[in-house]
């Protein structure tokens, strides 16, 4: 990070509409992040704990919600700090780290839901087959994959974006992002452009092998009763999921890119959050009401803890 000395701290202009609402926003902040942290270690520990449910589905499954508490710790906390102070600010490094984290959580997310898209595709498609094609070993590896692909093209990005001198220290958003930083450039961008763009074909290319994966799912679904309602039971789920991914992270892209300057802070300020918002809060909720084997371990143990509670209460 050569230009550390140009740019010392970033001030984030995206809170400058919050002034009125700061506590009430804090306090909604807070539930969010409570929230958050509540269903999804619900289905970490859920799925953790039971073995029945130690396969390829759960265990992505349990990543997903991993990935959220991951991302969202690289937003909440700075956001509900940025709430109480006087000016929101964030260091060089901080911003970077801060990006790196909010967005390689990001497309995780998508790499896991991809990951779901062929577990699906090869249980309903060719089931004689899923003990080879889904064992542990290669579901170990394609999580893996999960994690380190984004990681190292993060890491490329920031590194990339670090390297620039910059001519301005204002970013219009609530937080950090590779974009906007790139746009207080003083010199030429283009390389940066060229492999944000590479970047965003590569993910692209994640859709198009999901629609393939679909494609043959729906066809399966369409012929057999058994076929269908195991497609409603697991797959349903993971579309759901997955457009709310991708609607996310395609309005916040779009924004970032192309957002018109005649738009309210506020509106761009929901524009920009949604994706750290609600597919961490909905995903976790959507999979724990949809599938049944999780609903069940889940509402079984609500009802052993509520028992124990109340034989505590009566000692």
């Amino acid at each position: 990070m050569s230009n550390m000395s140009n740019v010392g701290v970033f001030f984030l202009s995206g809170f400058s509409v919050t002034v009125h609402h700061k506590a009430v926003l804090f306090c909604l902040t807070l539930l969010c992040y409570l929230l958050i942290i509540m269903v999804n270690m619900c289905l970490i520990v859920t799925i953790t704990l039971d073995k029945s449910l130690h396969e390829p589905m759960y265990i992505l499954l349990c990543n997903l919600c991993i990935n959220a508490l991951y991302g969202t710790a690289g937003f909440y906390p700075k956001f509900a700090f940025d709430l109480l102070s006087d000016t929101p600010i964030i260091s060089y490094v901080g911003c970077f780290v801060q990006y790196f984290i909010i967005y390689s959580y990001a497309i995780i997310d998508f790499s896991v839901l991809v990951v779901m898209a062929y577990d699906r595709y090869v249980a309903i498609c060719r089931p004689l087959q899923y003990g080879a094609l889904m064992s542990v070993q290669r579901t170990s590896i394609l999580v893996a994959l999960c994690w380190c692909v984004p990681l190292c093209v993060e890491l490329c990005v920031v590194t990339l974006t670090s390297s620039l001198t910059l001519c301005g220290a204002h970013i219009d958003k609530l937080y950090c992002e590779n974009w906007a930083v790139v746009k207080l450039a003083c010199g030429s961008t283009t390389l940066n452009n060229i492999v944000g763009l590479i970047a965003i074909s590569f993910y692209l290319g994640h859709i198009l092998f999901i629609v393939c994966s679909y494609v043959p799912l729906v066809k399966s679904a369409l012929k057999c009763t058994e076929t269908r309602r195991k497609f409603t039971q697991t797959c349903v789920p993971h579309l759901l999921c997955l457009l709310n991914v991708t609607a996310a992270l395609l309005f916040d892209h779009m924004y970032s890119r192309y957002g018109s300057t005649f738009v309210s802070q506020n509106v761009k300020n929901l524009m920009a959050v949604q994706f750290i918002v609600f597919p961490p809060v909905l995903n976790p909720i959507i999979y724990g009401l949809i599938l049944k084997k999780i609903r069940h371990r889940v509402l079984t143990w609500l009802r052993t803890t509520h028992q124990r509670f109340k034989l505590t209460l009566k000692v």
